[in-house]
């Protein structure tokens, strides 16, 4: 018998071929949205679809993986548990509820270690109408120079300046200057983008094919990088709807934090992915969350993304020294021990389960 740990994988190369080998185990067909990039081994690169359930379900259950490249190490684990867990599946069966598995939203970030796409975009910054004009971020112009500096290690005149700039506005006035969301700094962090990258206009595509049917809709969307290790922070993930956070309250609990009332560990985001379910299943009453894994503390987590976004910038860093960072970025966004592996499939089942019953409680007129 496996064991949870047992679902994870040490490469992109390899989460898809697990994925792909438990659906395949479960009798499932798998729709491979190929990227036209190739990977850090030059493998293929694809968002793979998998649909447990009729296509005419009027209830449908996504899970989804991989929006920020590197962590879907996370996501793609939960993943392959649920779809080699017999029992989950049959009782989602027994309830009417179609799931939607979607692994590697943003492959090329998985496979070269980036949590961006291969533009530099982060995917969950952009949804945006990018006919209108795109959100300004201030407080990132502020510090930008000193996120990414010429040097890295950054020199003490730089740490001094950053060291000012969160003795005087504070660490969560910090997070959210850097992970807001920006549209003015290309190479820059948490970068919006000025059009849909691949993976939003493919992201589009499987909701609009696959959700054409449902009625009654829920989204999990796996991620790592905020809270205590090990904790899944469950964040709502609609628009700002008083009756949709009542709706994911009552499906997962009085847990659920949203990044509107700064209950999360989130700060307040723009350009974010589940919007799509607005734009592409409209018919459907829609009740989302992400499930946020902890790993490191939020500092740290930053610390890594400056540096790699910094080797982005600077691809004639030694070799040494490239390496260092890229498992860093890793170690930042993905717990390689079995005890957190087995946190992430337990919580994730557990948040599963809430969902598939939320979708069968009586609708909300």
């Amino acid at each position: 018998m496996s064991t949870p740990a047992e679902a994870f994988s040490s490469s992109y190369a390899e989460a898809r071929a697990k994925f792909r080998a438990a659906a395949e185990a479960a009798g499932l067909d798998v729709e491979a949205h190929l990227h036209p990039l190739r990977g850090r081994d030059g493998e293929e690169l694809a968002m793979d679809v998998v649909r447990d359930g009729p296509r005419q379900a009027e209830r449908l259950l996504v899970l989804s993986s991989g929006c920020h490249g590197v962590e879907g190490y996370c996501g793609s684990g939960a993943q392959v548990a649920l779809l080699r867990d017999r029992e989950w599946r049959a009782a989602a069966r027994a309830a009417g509820v179609a799931v939607l598995y979607l692994h590697a939203l943003n492959p090329y970030g998985f496979s070269w270690l980036r949590r961006v796409t291969q533009e530099n975009v982060d995917l969950n910054r952009n949804f945006q109408d990018f006919s209108k004009p795109l959100p300004a971020n201030p407080s990132y112009d502020e510090i930008a120079h000193l996120l990414l500096p010429a040097h890295w290690p950054p020199g003490a005149e730089v740490r001094q300046q950053l060291d000012g700039y969160l003795a005087r506005h504070g660490i969560a006035a910090l997070q959210a200057a850097v992970s807001g969301g920006q549209y003015s700094h290309p190479e820059g962090l948490f970068y919006g983008g000025v059009n849909p990258t691949w993976s939003n206009v493919t992201l589009r595509h499987v909701l609009r094919e696959h959700g054409a049917g449902a009625r009654r809709l829920g989204w999990i969307d796996l991620h790592t990088g905020l809270g205590p290790q090990g904790h899944g922070e469950r964040i709502f993930a609609c628009r700002d709807d008083a009756a949709a956070l009542r709706r994911a309250r009552a499906w997962w609990g009085p847990e659920v934090t949203s990044i509107y009332d700064g209950s999360s560990s989130s700060a307040l985001l723009t350009g974010l992915m589940w919007t799509a379910a607005y734009d592409e299943i409209p018919q459907a009453e829609y009740t989302g969350i992400a499930l946020e894994f902890g790993t490191v503390p939020v500092m740290e987590v930053i610390e890594a993304l400056r540096a790699e976004h910094w080797l982005e910038n600077h691809p004639q860093a030694p070799a040494e020294q490239a390496w260092q960072i890229k498992q860093r970025l890793k170690d930042a966004f993905y717990v390689d021990s079995p005890e957190w592996k087995h946190q992430v499939v337990e919580q994730t089942s557990a948040a599963v389960e809430l969902a598939v019953d939320g979708l069968c409680q009586p609708d909300s007129e």
